[in-house]
Protein backbone atom coordinates (compact mmCIF):
# COMPACT_ATOMS: atom_id res chain seq x y z
CA UNK A 1 0.00 0.00 0.00
CA UNK A 2 2.74 2.47 0.95
CA UNK A 3 6.28 2.39 -0.32
CA UNK A 4 9.22 1.98 2.04
CA UNK A 5 10.22 5.61 1.52
CA UNK A 6 6.75 6.84 2.44
CA UNK A 7 6.71 4.77 5.63
CA UNK A 8 10.15 6.04 6.66
CA UNK A 9 9.05 9.63 5.99
CA UNK A 10 5.87 9.13 8.04
CA UNK A 11 7.80 7.73 11.01
CA UNK A 12 10.45 10.48 10.92
CA UNK A 13 7.78 13.17 10.52
CA UNK A 14 5.76 11.79 13.45
CA UNK A 15 8.80 11.60 15.74
CA UNK A 16 9.88 15.12 14.77
CA UNK A 17 6.39 16.56 15.20
CA UNK A 18 5.89 15.00 18.63
CA UNK A 19 9.36 16.16 19.68
CA UNK A 20 8.70 19.77 18.66
CA UNK A 21 5.31 19.77 20.40
CA UNK A 22 6.88 18.37 23.60
CA UNK A 23 9.65 21.00 23.58
CA UNK A 24 7.14 23.80 23.00
CA UNK A 25 4.93 22.59 25.83
CA UNK A 26 7.87 22.29 28.22
CA UNK A 27 9.01 25.82 27.32
CA UNK A 28 5.55 27.33 27.91
CA UNK A 29 4.58 25.23 30.95
CA UNK A 30 5.22 27.99 33.51
CA UNK A 31 3.15 30.49 31.52
CA UNK A 32 0.28 28.02 31.16
CA UNK A 33 0.23 27.28 34.89
CA UNK A 34 0.01 31.02 35.62
CA UNK A 35 -2.60 31.96 33.00
CA UNK A 36 -4.87 28.91 33.19
CA UNK A 37 -4.98 28.54 36.95
CA UNK A 38 -8.32 27.02 37.99
CA UNK A 39 -9.28 25.79 34.53
CA UNK A 40 -9.57 22.24 35.85
CA UNK A 41 -12.64 23.29 37.85
CA UNK A 42 -14.27 24.64 34.69
CA UNK A 43 -13.75 21.24 33.04
CA UNK A 44 -15.20 19.47 36.08
CA UNK A 45 -18.20 21.82 35.97
CA UNK A 46 -18.88 21.04 32.32
CA UNK A 47 -18.64 17.31 32.93
CA UNK A 48 -21.05 17.53 35.89
CA UNK A 49 -23.45 19.66 33.83
CA UNK A 50 -23.47 17.16 30.95
CA UNK A 51 -23.97 14.30 33.44
CA UNK A 52 -26.94 16.09 34.98
CA UNK A 53 -28.50 16.73 31.56
CA UNK A 54 -27.99 13.09 30.59
CA UNK A 55 -29.47 11.92 33.87
CA UNK A 56 -32.52 14.15 33.42
CA UNK A 57 -32.98 12.90 29.88
CA UNK A 58 -33.20 9.29 31.00
CA UNK A 59 -35.18 10.09 34.16
CA UNK A 60 -37.89 11.99 32.28
CA UNK A 61 -38.34 9.32 29.61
Amino acid sequence: MFSTGQLIFAVVFFIGFVGIIALSYRKDKAIHEKQFKGSLWVLVGFIVFIAILTGLKYALR
